[in-house]
């Protein structure tokens, strides 16, 4: 294996599929399509107030969201409704991959950790239903940090709780956007081409670009555990 110190995971859409959600959305709005739109409309709203040096948690960032969804498509949710789709995300499934790949590499000499913008609590109630929290020494929320990813400053200081320099992490995410920030940091990155997502032309090459974990796995030369 390369010589990392740390493989650290974004969670929702690179972990977890969101795609679980697309039931409520059609449901409540007709349409799966809008659960998309509602995390790019949440991302949208990090972004802005990111760039303009301000800090909010990002579930705040995705409870409005949610209701720009509401205005836009004139459809107005109860609170159990809206209740119900924003727990939802602590029961987001795995991809297929994901148990086997993790289990794989936790079984190496490397530490795994999960970097999200969602909140710790939020991370740690999701990573615990879809029964991988065991493989993680660490679940780190952006909100530690007061800068949401993609800041320089986020991932500096997923480092530093880590005690690790960042040329000895490698941050894995299926964000383009995710992976950008993490190499202006500093850190190796992996891309992994989860569905509907494409590793943009601006983008820095990643040390990495994979199809699911379990293509990681194999690249990094870790060995399968014996049944």
């Amino acid at each position: 294996m390369a010589d990392y110190s740390v493989i650290a995971f974004d969670l929702m859409g690179t972990l977890l599929d969101l795609s679980a959600l697309d039931n409520l959305f059609r449901a409540e709005f007709g349409s799966s399509r809008l659960r998309r739109e509602w995390i790019d409309e949440a991302l949208k709203i990090g972004f802005a107030t990111t760039a303009a040096g301000q800090y909010r948690p990002f579930s705040q960032m995705t409870q409005a969201a949610l209701k720009v969804i509401e205005e836009r498509s004139d459809n107005h949710l109860s609170w159990g409704a809206r209740n119900r789709i924003l727990s939802a995300l602590t029961e987001a499934p795995p991809f297929p991959e994901v148990n086997e790949a993790l289990s794989q590499l936790s079984s190496s000499n490397v530490r795994l950790a999960v970097f999200t913008n969602w909140s710790r609590e939020l991370a740690e109630s999701a990573l615990k239903s879809a029964g991988v929290l065991q493989n993680f020494v660490a679940v780190l929320s952006a909100d530690g940090a007061k800068r949401l990813k993609p800041s320089p400053e986020s991932y500096e200081y997923l480092c530093k709780k880590l005690g690790a320099k960042a040329k000895r992490v490698l941050f894995v995410a299926a964000h383009s956007w995710d992976t950008m920030g993490a190499a202006y940091a500093g850190l190796n990155t992996c891309f992994i081409a989860r569905p509907t997502q494409v590793l943009d032309e601006l983008a820095p090459k990643p040390d990495f670009q994979i199809s699911n974990l379990l293509e990681l796995v194999k690249r990094l030369g870790v060995e399968a555990k014996a049944a």
